[in-house]
Parts: C-alpha cells; sequence; structure tokens
C-alpha cells in the first residue's frame, strides 16, 4: 500500500503523534499551540484528513475520549518524502541532490566524516 501524501500542517500532526501517542485532540492542540498557535478545530479537520489518508487510526483513553495515533511509521514517511523530494527536483539523481547539498550546506568537519563514512560503506555492499 503507498504511503499516503502529507501536507505540511498534517506533518505537523504526524510528527507531535510520532513523538508521543496516543494523544486526544485536545492534547495535540495544547502541544502544538506553542509553534503552531491552532485552534481545536484546526486540529481536529487535520486529524479527520489523516484519518481519511489512513495515516492515523484511533482508540479510546480510560475516559472514552477519542484518541489519535500514527497507522504508519516516520521512517517510512521520511524515506518517500525523501524520495519524491529526490525524484521531483532532481529528475531521481541521487548524485546530483548530494552534490547539490555538499556544496550549497554549511557541513562541520564531522558532518563531512560522516557522509564520507557512509559513502565508502556503499562502496563495499
Amino acid at each position: 500500500m503507498p504511503l499516503p501524501d502529507i501536507s505540511d500542517s498534517e506533518w505537523s500532526i504526524m510528527e507531535a503523534l510520532w513523538a508521543s501517542s496516543p494523544q486526544t485532540a485536545s492534547e495535540l492542540t495544547k502541544n502544538l499551540r506553542p509553534t503552531m498557535n491552532w485552534a481545536e478545530n484546526t486540529v481536529r479537520t487535520l486529524l479527520t484528513r489523516l484519518l481519511d489518508k489512513g495515516a492515523l487510526k484511533t482508540g479510546e483513553n480510560a475516559l472514552g475520549t477519542r484518541t489519535y495515533l500514527p497507522a504508519i511509521k516516520r521512517e517510512a514517511c521520511v524515506r518517500a518524502e525523501g524520495e519524491s523530494f529526490m525524484e521531483r527536483v532532481f529528475g531521481g539523481a541521487a548524485k546530483s541532490l548530494l552534490i547539490h547539498f555538499a556544496q550549497n550546506s554549511k557541513l562541520t568537519a564531522e558532518e563531512v566524516r560522516e557522509l564520507k563514512r557512509i559513502l565508502d560503506q556503499s562502496l563495499k555492499s
């Protein structure tokens, strides 16, 4: 089953639930308020969209209140988003993507060493 297309706003909801779940709509609103300042109706709308897309599932807490939790793993979504970005922006060319980020990012010496280690390791496999 293909992963759902998740908008930027929906991604914020998913990040909050990947970090801590299950949560009620009220809990999510409270947890997201410092960064998003969304009303609870906005959060509920996003939750409904994510449910319709199959990204979330529901349950109930001890009080009988509906709770939400991810139905898909963060790692799978990150992988799919990365592949989609690479395809859209770089025509699927990993080399072009890597060169772009290596030349245009402010990488520390440690990050460069880590990338080199990963690339060297990929040559061995």
